[in-house]
């Protein structure tokens, strides 16, 4: 296999690609970010780049925070324009340069280049009949399977013991097809949230006993809390129930021998998620779960948080899709990044509306 070079990859990225320095000068573009600013190469070199790039939200802080951390920033929705031309709705990237400690990269990922919304569409519709089609038939298989568990249990009392292993398998597997059914139904017929002021911090320490004391006892979970983060706007128990499966899931696909998983929180006033409808809303609160496992399978990466689909051997695929869904249902966003060593899960939620008093004034 020949080695590629990098100046091909580099030139190759299908979207708008920058390297800017700490003073957010621009080091270098690639042709796809000539042609989006419509400039060349040489006449960048050196700009700010807020000056040839235009975005709707401050970023000051949040850049501060991926220089200073090494964590890459991802603002989905925002409306990005170059002065010249009508400003087109993106994703921005921000990731500081591995090795590097004055330079990050930036990516813009136009809707027009990604050209995935209709795709996105006809897949939640698919997936949404599919739950519908599973629900029914969960419903209607759950009967049978009791009068074949219990006909196998009748059976067993009147068999030898060389026999009782095959009624006990019965007996086995037809419960654990109710319980996959139940799954089913649960992710069809899972309530509004009722929505009140949470201490996300309460709900994650509450998540993390109880996985130490379960299904990730042989885990190591640690925490990175940023003590000053306001309230959010959620349901406790929905929303324990989220970080309850990313814990569970990162701890099943751990080494048997044990692994590490961080819950960290932080405040980013930049973050804000952009509906097709074109309202807009301040998530500020962010969650991430992040472990040292072996990542997700690159072949269902993206469509990891979909129903039925799984990466883990009889897996029900029905675990991220109903995070996805209490996220959603929270007016919240949910994204994953991951490589082999690395998973990170984010969440981002919105804050507890602030109450404002009104000043009676006080004529003499």
């Amino acid at each position: 296999m020949s080695v590629i070079d990098d100046g091909a990859i580099w030139s190759s990225l299908p979207v708008p690609a920058l390297i800017i320095d700490r003073r957010d000068h621009i080091l270098q573009v690639n042709p796809a970010a000539e042609i989006f600013l419509n400039a060349s190469a040489r006449s960048l070199m050196g700009q700010p780049v807020w000056d040839r790039i235009h975005v709707d939200a401050p970023l000051e802080e949040a850049l501060a925070r991926v220089w200073s951390t090494g964590t890459p920033l991802f603002v989905n929705d925002m409306d990005v324009g170059t002065g010249e031309r009508k400003p087109v709705r993106a994703t921005l990237h921000f990731s500081a340069l591995q090795g590097e400690t004055e330079a990050m990269l930036v990516l813009i990922s136009p809707r027009e280049l990604a050209g995935r919304m209709s795709q996105n569409s006809t897949v939640k519709s698919a997936a949404k009949s599919a739950i519908g089609m599973a629900e029914m038939l969960a419903h209607e298989i759950k009967n049978p399977l009791a009068g074949i568990t219990g006909a196998a249990q009748l059976l067993s009392m009147s068999l030898s013991p060389e026999d009782l292993e095959l009624t006990d398998l019965i007996v086995e597997e037809s419960r654990r097809i109710v319980k996959l059914l139940e799954q089913v139904e649960q992710f069809g017929n899972l309530s509004p949230p009722d929505l009140k002021d949470v201490n996300i911090h309460d709900v994650l320490d509450r998540a993390r006993r109880s996985a130490l004391l379960g299904f990730g006892a042989h885990m190591k979970i640690n925490e990175d809390y940023d003590p000053s983060l306001p309230l959010a706007l959620g349901d406790p128990d929905q929303l324990l129930q989220v970080v309850l499966n990313l814990v569970k899931n990162a701890s099943e696909a751990a080494d048997p021998k044990g692994g590490t998983i961080t819950l960290h929180t932080f405040y980013d006033h930049s973050f804000r998620l952009r509906r097709s409808d074109g309202t807009g809303q301040s998530l500020p609160l962010q969650i991430e779960i992040s472990d040292d496992g072996p990542g997700i399978p690159p072949a269902i990466a993206d469509d990891i948080f979909e129903p039925f689909v799984s990466g883990r051997e009889n897996g029900t695929g029905l675990g991220l899709a109903l995070t996805a869904k209490i996220i959603s249902d929270h007016g919240g966003w949910v994204g994953v990044n991951s490589v082999p060593g690395r998973t990170v899960f984010r969440i981002s939620l919105p804050m507890k509306p602030r109450a404002y008093k009104r000043e009676r004034k006080v004529v003499s």
